[in-house]
C-alpha cells in the first residue's frame, strides 16, 4: 500500500516511486525523466514509433549495475507491443514504442537508453537508415569527429546521398541516409563498408573501419556495423546512462562548426532548445527517402563481410 500512495500517473502512464534519483549529480528523477519525454515526444516519436527496440535498464540509477533488454518477459507493460520477427523466432518477440505511453512505461522500467532498429516491425527485414557512426579513438579531440563528419558527407553527397546528422551523447557523431525499404540488410551493409572503406583508403592515417581497438589510436572508426539486422543506434533525443545526463540529438549541419560543444545537450537543456529552434533540422528526414547507387564490382570483390558488432 506505501508503494501505491508514492505512485503518480504521468500521461496515461503510473509511475512508482517517482522522486527515484536516476542521474545523482543533478538530481533527475523518474519524474524528471517522464516530463523530460513528455516535453520532447512531437521530436522524438516519428524516428521511434513501430521500430523493434533495445533498451538499457538501469533500474537503480545511472551508477548503478544496468543490462540491455530487447525481447518481451515477465513485467513487461502493456504499454510496449511485441513482434516476432522473421528469422529471430527462436529468440522470443521484440519490443517496440506505439507510442509516448510506451516511453513513459520505459522510464517505469528504469530504462536510460533507447535503442531503435533501422527498420519497421511492417518491414523489419528492410532497412529504412543507412546508418555511420563516428567513433574517435585515445587522443582526438571533438574538433576531428566534426572534420571526419563533414568529409563523410560531402563523400556521400558525391554518391548522390545527403545524410542527416546527429549527436551521440558521447564523443562521436552520427550520419543517417533515410533510405527506401528497397534494400535488404546484407546489401545496406555492403554499401556502408564500401563508403566507409574509400574514406579510409583516402586518409588512412586518419580514418579506418577495422573494429580492432589497438588500431584506433589517433583515428576514428567509421562503423559501419550498425547496418545490420538486430543492430541498433541510439534514438534521437534518448537520454544515455553516462554522467551528466547527455542525450543524443539531431542538429542541422550549419551548427558544426568551431566551438560546438555537444555536451550541452542535456536532460535539462534540450527541452528549451527544441522552444528556441525556429525549425526542426530533421524535418525532412520522412520525406528523403533514398536509393543506394550500386557499388562498383571491383569494390565489391575485394572486400570480404565482417562480423556485426554489439548493438549500442
Amino acid at each position: 500500500m506505501a508503494e501505491a500512495k508514492e505512485a503518480i500517473e504521468i500521461g496515461g502512464v503510473r509511475l512508482t516511486s517517482p522522486e527515484k534519483v536516476l542521474y545523482p549529480e543533478q538530481g533527475i528523477t523518474k519524474r524528471d525523466l517522464a516530463e523530460y519525454y513528455l516535453a520532447v515526444a512531437d521530436w522524438m516519436l516519428p524516428h521511434l514509433v513501430d521500430r523493434p527496440v533495445t533498451m538499457v535498464r538501469c533500474p537503480t540509477g545511472r551508477q548503478k549495475k544496468c543490462f540491455y533488454q530487447r525481447h518481451a518477459g515477465s513485467g513487461v507493460p502493456e504499454e510496449l507491443g511485441q513482434v516476432e520477427i522473421e528469422g529471430f523466432e527462436e529468440s522470443g518477440a521484440y519490443l517496440y514504442i506505439r507510442d509516448i505511453r510506451g516511453v513513459l512505461s520505459m522510464v517505469q522500467m528504469g530504462v536510460l537508453e533507447i535503442h531503435p532498429w533501422g527498420s519497421k516491425v511492417d518491414d523489419p527485414s528492410r532497412p529504412d537508415r543507412l546508418i555511420f557512426d563516428l567513433d574517435p579513438g585515445e587522443g582526438l579531440l571533438f574538433a576531428d569527429v566534426m572534420r571526419c563528419a563533414h568529409e563523410l558527407r560531402a563523400l556521400l553527397q558525391e554518391l548522390g546521398l545527403e545524410p542527416f546528422l546527429k549527436t551521440t551523447g558521447g564523443k562521436g557523431l552520427h550520419l543517417i541516409v533515410p533510405l527506401a525499404p528497397t534494400h535488404d540488410w546484407s546489401g545496406v551493409k555492403r554499401f556502408a563498408r564500401h563508403v566507409g572503406d574509400l574514406l579510409s583508403e583516402r586518409a588512412p592515417e586518419r580514418f579506418l573501419t577495422r573494429i580492432s581497438k589497438a588500431e584506433r589510436e589517433g583515428r576514428i572508426f567509421i562503423d559501419y556495423l550498425r547496418n545490420d539486422a538486430t543492430s541498433t543506434a541510439i534514438a534521437p533525443y534518448s537520454t544515455r546512462s553516462r554522467p551528466g545526463a547527455p542525450v543524443s540529438v539531431p542538429i542541422a549541419w550549419d551548427e558544426l562548426a568551431d566551438g560546438f560543444d555537444p555536451s550541452r545537450f542535456t536532460v535539462c537543456t534540450v527541452p528549451q532548445r527544441l522552444m528556441d529552434l525556429d525549425f526542426d533540422p530533421w524535418a525532412g528526414i520522412g520525406s528523403s527517402a533514398q536509393t543506394l547507387p550500386p557499388i562498383p564490382e571491383a569494390a565489391a570483390k575485394s572486400r570480404r563481410p565482417r562480423k556485426s558488432a554489439p548493438s549500442a
